[in-house]
This record gives C-alpha cells, sequence and structure tokens, in this order.
C-alpha cells in the first residue's frame, strides 16, 4: 500500500502547481498580481500537496519563475493529488485520495485565488487516485484505486457543481490510475496496475461509458496513467516497474489500441506518468527512483519516442508527475515529492532543458502533480488536451 500511495502522488490533468512555504534551496514570495486588465495575459501553476492537504498556487514569471499567489495554500481534502482544470478555464478540481472525495474550486483569473465551489467536497469512490475531464467541459471521470470504479459526474457549467451521472459508477480494472481523455471527447482510457491493463471507454452524449470493443488492452506490469496526446492519435503510458513507456495508436473509429513500433521506449527508474507538450512536438516523464526527467520528440506520424540530447535532466527527489506544462509551451514544472518542491525548467526548440533561476522553488509536503492555464479574459485557460 505504501508503493501504492508513492504512485497515487505522482499522479499526475495537466498538469500545475500547488506550494506552501517548506524549506527548500528555492523561495517565493507573496503577490497578488496587479496591473492585470482583462486584456492581460498572465500564467500560474497550481500543485497538490499530498502530505500537507492544501494546493500552492502560483504565478508563473516571464522567466518561467514562480511566485506564490496571495491566499495560497488552499485547504483541500486529505491526500490530494493530480490537480485538473476544466477545459473552459473556470474551475480547477483535485481528487482526495485519503478522503475519498474532490474538491472543486473557481479559479479567480485576475489573482490565481482558488474558492470552493458550492457543495465541495464532492463524493467519490475507494481511494480517488486521480481525474480526467472532457473537451466540452460537460462530464469528469475519477478513477478509484481501491474500489476499481469510475466515478462520472456532469459539471454545472455556471458553478462548477458535480452531479454524479444517473448511470455511475463504470466498472474498470483493479487499482485504475488516473483517466486520460481524448481531445475530442470521444474515447476515456484507464491504465490499471493491478491488472497490467488499459481499459477504454466510448463517452456516450449523455456522458455514460461503455467498454470498447477489446478492451481491455494489455499494458505491461505496473501501468501508471494513460496520457492521451493534444491531436487524439496516441496514448502514452509509463510502467514504474519496468522502467519504460509505452505508445499506443488509437483507431479513432472504435476507440481500439495498438502498439507504436518500437514500443515499449526506455525510461528511467520508476517512472511516474507522462505529459505531452501543447505543441505534441515532447513527452515528459518524471522518474521517481533514478531522480530525473525523461524527454522525448515525437514522431508525428508514428507517434513513436526518441530521447532528445541531454535526456535525462536532474530533478530533486522522488520527482513524481504528471509534469505542468505552460499553456505558451516554455516551461516545464516537475513535483517533487521527497524534496517537497518544484523544479522548473525551460524548454528549446530541440526539446532540451534548462532550469529556471531560483529552481526549485518550495512547496508543500509532499507535492504530486501540477497543472497550468493563462488568462483570457475571466478565464484561465489550461494547455490544450
Amino acid at each position: 500500500m505504501q508503493q501504492k500511495h508513492l504512485v497515487t502522488q505522482a499522479l499526475s490533468a495537466l498538469g500545475i502547481a500547488l506550494f506552501t512555504a517548506c524549506s527548500s534551496s528555492g523561495s517565493s514570495a507573496n503577490i497578488t498580481p496587479g496591473g492585470a486588465g482583462p486584456d492581460a495575459v498572465v500564467e500560474y501553476v497550481y500543485v497538490a500537496n499530498f502530505g500537507s492537504n492544501d494546493i500552492s498556487a502560483f504565478k508563473i514569471g516571464s522567466n518561467g519563475a514562480l511566485t506564490t499567489v496571495t491566499g495560497s495554500p488552499f485547504a483541500t481534502g486529505s491526500k490530494p493529488n493530480r490537480p485538473i482544470i476544466d477545459p473552459n478555464g473556470k474551475f480547477l478540481y483535485v481528487a482526495n485520495s485519503g478522503s475519498n472525495n474532490v474538491s472543486g474550486y473557481s479559479i479567480d483569473a485576475s489573482t490565481g485565488a482558488l474558492t470552493p465551489v458550492a457543495g465541495s467536497p464532492f463524493a467519490a469512490g475507494d481511494d480517488p487516485s486521480g481525474m480526467g475531464i472532457t473537451a466540452s467541459g460537460k462530464f469528469a471521470y475519477v478513477a478509484n484505486y481501491s474500489s476499481a470504479i469510475l466515478t462520472g459526474f456532469s459539471i454545472n457549467a455556471s458553478t462548477g457543481v458535480l452531479t454524479t451521472l444517473a448511470t455511475s459508477p463504470f466498472k474498470t480494472g483493479n487499482n485504475p490510475l488516473g483517466v486520460g481523455v481524448d481531445p475530442k471527447a470521444a474515447f476515456a482510457y484507464v491504465a490499471c496496475r493491478g491488472g497490467a491493463s488499459i481499459y477504454a471507454y466510448k463517452i456516450k452524449s449523455t456522458g455514460a461509458l461503455t467498454l470498447v470493443t477489446g478492451s481491455p488492452f494489455r499494458a505491461k506490469a505496473n501501468p501508471v496513467l494513460a496520457v492521451v496526446d493534444p491531436s487524439g492519435t496516441f496514448v502514452y503510458v509509463a510502467d514504474d516497474g519496468a522502467a519504460e513507456i509505452s505508445a499506443y495508436k488509437i483507431n479513432t473509429g472504435t476507440g481500439a489500441l495498438t502498439p507504436v513500433s518500437g514500443s515499449p521506449f526506455g525510461a528511467g527508474t520508476n517512472p511516474t506518468g507522462a505529459a505531452v507538450d501543447p505543441a505534441d512536438r515532447f513527452a515528459f516523464v518524471p522518474n521517481m527512483g533514478s531522480r530525473d526527467l525523461s524527454v522525448y520528440s515525437i514522431a508525428g506520424s508514428t507517434g513513436a519516442l526518441t530521447p532528445v540530447t541531454g535526456s535525462p535532466f536532474g530533478t530533486g527527489t522522488k520527482p513524481q508527475g504528471p509534469p505542468g506544462i505552460d499553456p505558451e509551451d516554455k516551461f516545464v514544472y516537475v513535483t517533487n515529492n521527497g524534496s517537497s518542491n518544484v523544479s522548473a525548467y525551460s524548454i528549446g526548440s530541440s526539446g532540451a532543458l534548462q532550469p529556471v533561476s531560483g529552481s526549485p522553488f518550495a512547496a508543500g509536503t509532499n507535492p504530486v502533480g501540477a497543472a497550468t492555464c493563462q488568462t483570457a479574459g475571466t478565464r484561465c485557460l489550461p494547455p490544450s488536451l
């Protein structure tokens, strides 16, 4: 169970960083973004702190450095992991694996502050490990690690309130970790650690899920998170036991998965998730055991992965993911569960990384997963799915 919690902490939306002031070689001052009129563009990162039961919120500077938002950290339920922002840029959600529920917040785009939505937290299953949201922002799905089910919700577009779907819950394999939703909102994918499999579902117009023909699809021994690329063409799944990442091509008509030629691809020790940048050029995989971040270029036609020059790149202790990539595709943020901080990097044209000045930045206790967004009027839009 301890290993599961380590994996759950790493999980993990799109990812985005939440921090409290803990001891770290980096620092962050409290600020309220000033002079940001409705047309000003600001980016934020939110990080779930598994150990301190809160979310740290930061403003991203022009050089990628992080500054704490006024009011941060924001309280969650017990053992939060993998924050996610709805595609319409109004709400942030986080699964609380210790209290078996989901916390929901409205995002103030002018300050980055979070305010709980009415009725939050919302009941989920046993040990929720992460969630996915459809591109329309209408439906959310939560993977419940210990009860082997997905809880489905509709999202009130005005208030952010979650309402359990009448057809929920949906059966899945043993020990599901997170939910990957394709950008067309046609299919959802769940890596099930206990059964070494990937469950694939068709998403109906009502939000109900039905298994794709051929599902579940075989995975490696310890699959961790299924991540769909922004084009909706490929699924990437890290395996924290085999030190590999598997790639699958999606049949866009049926949702069925076929292994990509050359898959699986080598990673570091104990990879804990993956993220793909908004431009669909690079994949980022944090490796908890080897304390580094593997970066790959993606072959657009085949989905095959090739390590970029210099990969892997050093991180803090026990990096857990998925990492957060800012919507402008300039920076990547990695939550270090063991050192309770966040490593920040600028992304070069080749995918090579350079540490941001001041990195790492202090977070709360045992951060797991980051989510980012960019302001657009009164909303804060995450990277494209």
